[in-house]
């Protein structure tokens, strides 16, 4: 089997096998998210995402959408429900605006419900995993060595497209679902296509690194499973990144999580909060303060924070610097001093 076509196979067994429990449950949606399928569909719509650049844009374009079309109700339902549960035992908050929230969560979870059986995701013969896996099988595969090179250039672009975003948002944030969480999505991918290839990113753990790095190098990140890459398995030809910028990275990731969700949990009560007494934004937003227990300035500091965070991560450079290059061993490939990728050469 063709690398690209096994690493898809990986995942599409993991959602069949999701999806086949959940079709027997009373509620799917619901039981896939508490059984963390979300991930899987994450890796899916990454591996769509990069092959798109490397194959047939249309056809991976097309299963891409499918996947996150899922992944995007599964999201919809985690962010109602990581509301219900921070704002559960705060006995201050109204059971109207608690009961909406849940209300919104179970909404959620019946849209994602609908959109399962008309895809075709919940049938018995596993009709829409069956047309993907016929339609990857037909897919022109390219070459390990070819391929990492194309990896490679993708990877780089993505991290020009990143840096181009930042640059032309001069760093003033001025919505946490717009921009700070907007930011951390378009970040999060670059950390998701090395966990999605299984085992075609490597670290290169020797290249030397500033000492300014250090403020990213804590316990939670470097000791995280997350940040620890599939292994090399059957693969004969890497993508190498530089582990501590990969740390970094993953530091800002998880740093602008929180501050996303400290702040989308303000304004998530505030919508809850407009719906039952349909005051004014503002009026909402006055009341979540006093309700959560926060400073009338909180979402402006979150706002001043993320912008600062971001200017300094972005200042230094450290994406540029993130990747290495692309070898196969005993092999360099290319290699990568800051400069933008060299394309592969054509078939």
């Amino acid at each position: 089997m063709k690398q690209g076509l096994s690493r898809f196979t990986f995942y599409l067994q993991q959602t069949r096998e999701l999806l086949e429990k959940a079709r027997n449950e009373k509620d799917p949606a619901m039981w896939l998210f508490r059984n963390n399928a979300r991930t899987p569909f994450f890796m899916l719509e990454a591996l769509s995402r990069l092959y798109s650049c490397l194959h047939d844009r249309k056809q991976f374009d097309k299963l891409r959408s499918r996947f996150k079309l899922i992944e995007d109700g599964l999201g919809q339902i985690d962010y109602y429900n990581s509301l219900t549960v921070a704002l559960a035992s705060n006995k201050k908050i109204p059971a109207a605006c608690k009961d909406h929230l849940k209300r919104k969560m179970e909404e959620a979870a019946s849209h994602l419900n609908v959109i399962l059986l008309k895809e075709g995701w919940l049938t018995d013969n596993h009709k829409r995993i069956r047309k993907i896996t016929r339609k990857l099988e037909k897919a022109g595969w390219l070459k390990p060595e070819k391929e990492v090179m194309k990896i490679a250039e993708f990877y780089k672009n993505a991290i020009d497209s990143m840096t181009d975003f930042v640059s032309k948002s001069k760093y003033l944030f001025d919505n946490v679902e717009e921009d700070v969480h907007e930011l951390r999505r378009k970040l999060r991918w670059l950390s998701i296509y090395p966990q999605a290839m299984k085992g075609v990113f490597q670290f290169d753990a020797s290249s030397p690194a500033p000492a300014y790095l250090n403020k990213y190098m804590t316990t939670e990140i470097t000791e995280s499973p997350f940040n620890k890459l599939p292994p090399p398995g059957n693969n004969t030809s890497f993508v190498i990144l530089n582990k501590k910028y990969f740390f970094a990275l993953s530091w800002m990731i998880a740093r602008l999580g929180e501050i996303k969700d400290e702040g989308l949990l303000i304004t998530g009560l505030a919508e809850a909060i407009k719906y039952n007494s349909h005051c004014t934004d503002n009026d909402a937003i006055k009341e979540a303060y006093s309700l959560s227990g926060e400073k009338q300035d909180r979402l402006q500091k979150i706002l001043d924070e993320a912008e600062s965070l971001t200017k300094t991560f972005f200042n230094e450079k450290n994406l540029t610097k993130l990747l290495s290059g692309a070898e196969k061993p005993g092999k360099k490939i290319l290699k990568n001093p800051g400069k933008r990728v060299r394309k592969a050469p054509s078939k």
